[in-house]
This record gives structure tokens, sequence and C-alpha cells, in this order.
């Protein structure tokens, strides 16, 4: 895999072609597709005949194209690696609410 270090600047409204996806991570379209139907990257309507994708999943797809890249993941592994990842990220955005609730000041 090429290394993929330039910058892209997307608005959080731009919606990606899975084409475009690949370019901007490095990942094979079927790699993609696979990472779909295990569901670990979602395009924005599943039953249109040609997905499209927000901005955010660039991100995401940079991610796993490292991961795949350094640990040698196959596809099955890297979603579940993924959605981990995903769910740690989740956690510790509630774990800081949590904590800033506790430390506000009384009223």
């Amino acid at each position: 895999m090429a290394e993929r270090d330039e910058a892209v600047w997307l608005h959080a409204g731009t919606q990606l072609t899975l084409v475009e996806l690949a370019r901007a991570s490095g990942l094979a379209e079927d790699v993609l597709r696979e990472l779909v139907e295990f569901g670990a990257l979602a395009p924005i309507a599943a039953e249109s005949a040609e997905w499209s994708f927000s901005a955010e999943c660039v991100v995401r797809v940079r991610t796993a194209a490292r991961l795949r890249s350094d640990l040698d993941l196959e596809t099955p592994a890297l979603a579940l690696v993924l959605t981990y990842l995903e769910q740690i990220q989740r956690l510790e955005g509630e774990l800081r609410h949590l904590r800033a609730q506790l430390t506000a000041p009384r009223r």
C-alpha cells in the first residue's frame, strides 16, 4: 500500500463514492465492500445501486489501511478491530462526559 499522507479537506456534509473512498484510503474497492458486508463501514444508503459514504468515513478507512498494513490483518479481523476501536472511542467519550458532570460545580 502506498503512503497516504497528503492532506484532504472535506466538508462534513461531503459524500464520496466507493472509488473516491478507495483512492483516499489506499484500500482496494473489494476490501471496502467486505468492510461494509462485515458491518465495519456503512454507506449512506446501503440499498442504493451505487454506494456513497460520508466524509467522516475517510478517517475510519485510513485507520483501517494503517492497521491492515502494520498488522497484516485479513478483512474479517480488520472489521472486528475497527468495531472495537469505535466502541472504545464511544466509551471514552461517555467517560469524559460523566467525569465532567462529576466535577461540575453544584447549584
